[in-house]
């Protein structure tokens, strides 16, 4: 017994649907945690006085280090924050 055409169609096209919402999903997330990464960043060269290259290895090394994701080190990255410890270590020394 075979499906209906237009059965098979809409179960299609709502699985199209759906993968398509999940990539959003993604990509809405990386995006948000593009920019957060980005304004750590800034905030770090400023603080420290280095390039932004810099900026960005040292919450790579630190959130290597402590098996922390990238993107929620930089969270903790704020204007009139003191810098996470993990960071510092590497940028006072």
């Amino acid at each position: 017994m075979s499906q209906d055409p237009a059965a098979v169609a809409l179960e299609r096209l709502l699985a199209v649907t759906e993968a398509s919402y999940e990539r959003r999903a993604q990509l809405q997330h990386a995006l948000e945690s593009r920019i957060v990464i980005e304004q750590a960043k800034g905030i770090l060269a400023e603080r420290y006085g280095l390039g932004v290259d810099e900026a960005f290895e040292a919450i790579r090394q630190a959130s290597r280090s402590n098996r922390f994701k990238l993107h929620e080190l930089a969270a903790q990255i704020r204007p009139g924050q003191p810098t996470p410890p993990e960071v510092a270590s590497l940028l006072d020394g």
